[in-house]
């Protein structure tokens, strides 16, 4: 996410060039500089506003979901379950950035160390990887909902709803794991300041004095291993969803098993659509000034924690039902 979910396996590089003044001669620095957004540091404090909101929304709308699923005995299910692995992520993601970004817009706290730097990478890279694997999660969940009514409890019982989750986490943890090592691995020897808000894959390796193909080349297999199958397997399932909902007898039936899905859908749309945008963005739009690209990618990163938990809050019935009672007095 930052250059992308997508530009960050593929390897698409920042269009961005410093000039003498800002380059440091080094090796392997032990910190590293963000600059936060780049030609807009005078609106950084405005700019600060939504980003900060946002975070409040994201953070309350996910603890509100987490909270409301272990209290209502009727969701504990595997839509729901699934739906609880997405709020966890989304404050992981959330929180893993967020804050940085606001100490650098308040108190212009640029520096963060050299493994905290790799760590945010890290994190990132592999609880946006988790959030697709859960959408694909999710996405089985409404195939076999609609397609295999009849054996949906017996199939997604509470220990493969389990085993779906180890799975998806460890296969983002795993696909992850190469980024930073590699990026550990190279000479930085130009300059230690990263023209973005929090550290991305591309915009630290770009930094290094070495060839840096290797982890081009891995973003790529990794794009096409968990995004493009991902992305795959979604669309087969919803394929063979629609099949079923279109041989339902009746115009209601129809309509009333898609209602069932628009969440789901929805969450799909806040999650790919910003990457998708943004990607097209990096490659077509060769005059877009950098604090654009900058802000696309932060808006990349900020959207899906957001829209989450208020998708899910106004389209669940059982949810904003349970939410309603618990803001509702008793008695009225």
């Amino acid at each position: 996410m930052q250059e992308t979910v997508f530009r960050l396996r593929v390897g698409c590089l920042l269009p961005y060039s410093m000039s003498d003044s800002n380059t440091t001669h080094f090796n392997n620095p032990s910190t590293f500089i963000l600059l936060g957004i780049p030609g807009l540091e005078g609106a950084h404090i405005w700019i600060s506003i939504p980003f900060c909101t946002v975070y409040i929304i994201a953070v309350l709308g996910s603890i509100t979901i987490l909270f409301i699923v272990k209290m209502e005995q009727s969701l504990h299910g595997p839509m729901y379950y699934f739906l609880c692995m997405l709020a966890i992520s989304d404050l992981v993601m959330s929180t893993s950035t967020l804050p940085k970004m606001l100490n650098i817009f308040w108190f212009n706290t640029r520096e963060i160390s050299f493994s905290a730097c790799l760590t945010q990478m890290y994190v990132v890279l592999c609880f946006s990887a988790m959030e697709s694997g859960i959408l694909v999660a999710m996405a089985l969940d409404r195939y076999v909902a609609i397609c295999h009514p009849l054996r949906h409890s017996s199939i997604l019982t509470n220990s493969v709803v389990a085993k779906i989750g180890l799975a998806v986490l460890l296969r983002s943890g795993i696909f992850a794991l190469p980024y930073p090592f590699l990026a550990r691995r190279w000479p930085y020897c130009r300059t230690n300041i990263i023209p973005h808000t929090y550290c991305g894959h591309i915009a630290v390796v770009k930094l290094a004095c070495a060839d840096i193909s290797i982890s081009s080349y891995y973003g790529l297999f990794d794009l096409f291993s968990e995004i493009g199958m991902d992305v795959f397997f979604i669309t087969v399932s919803y394929t063979l969803v629609l099949r079923a909902i279109f041989r339902l007898p009746t115009k209601d039936a129809r309509l009333k098993t898609f209602g069932t899905c628009i969440s789901h859908l929805c969450a799909i749309l806040a999650f790919y659509m910003p990457g998708f945008f943004s990607s097209l963005t990096h490659r077509f739009g060769y005059n877009v000034p950098l604090h654009f690209l900058v802000l696309i990618a932060n808006v990349e990163l900020l959207v899906p924690p957001l829209l989450h938990p208020i998708i899910y809050g106004v389209r669940t019935k059982q949810i904003r039902g349970r939410l309603l009672r618990l803001f509702t007095p008793k008695g009225t």
